[in-house]
């Protein structure tokens, strides 16, 4: 394995995140608590992998810059900052939400959760349209810097 890697492996952790995070939905709507905290702990774990592998990939790795077709770049563009800016607001609700949960405060974890996962879930899937957009979709994107 190496740096260039992480791309694509970021992409299955948000893939697999977004299925854990639609799992634990189902099953707390269902009533099924058990099985939506192991939902919910497996899309945490997930989701912070991602994010070790992503400040990995970004230290050592190039910066990627989208270029072509220049008239997709302002959907790209819109897609990145939202995804960006929502990644940052949801750690914080994360946290909330799972402190409450572990402290039984179940009303109080269920009106973080109202805004927390409906975030982390376009955060999720947003994650996996960006590196289908930079990698697969117009992989003609240009490093900045050389990948060492």
């Amino acid at each position: 394995m190496s740096i260039q890697d992480l791309p694509a492996i970021n992409a299955s952790l948000n893939t697999l995140s977004t299925v854990f995070l639609l799992l634990g939905y189902r099953y707390i709507r269902a009533g099924n608590r058990t099985a939506h905290r192991n939902c919910m702990v497996a899309a945490l774990i997930t989701s912070t992998i991602f994010l070790a592998c992503y400040l990995v990939y970004h230290y050592y790795a190039a910066i990627t810059k989208f270029t072509e077709p220049a008239w997709f770049k302002p959907i790209y563009l819109t897609i990145l900052i939202s995804h960006v800016i929502l990644a940052v607001v949801i750690v914080p609700l994360i946290i909330i939400a799972v402190l409450h949960a572990i402290k039984g405060r179940f009303e109080q974890h269920k009106k973080v959760t109202r805004w927390a996962w409906p975030l982390w879930m376009y955060v999720s899937v947003t994650g996996v349209i960006v590196y289908l957009i930079l990698y697969q979709i117009f992989p003609q994107t240009k490093p900045l810097l050389p990948i060492p």
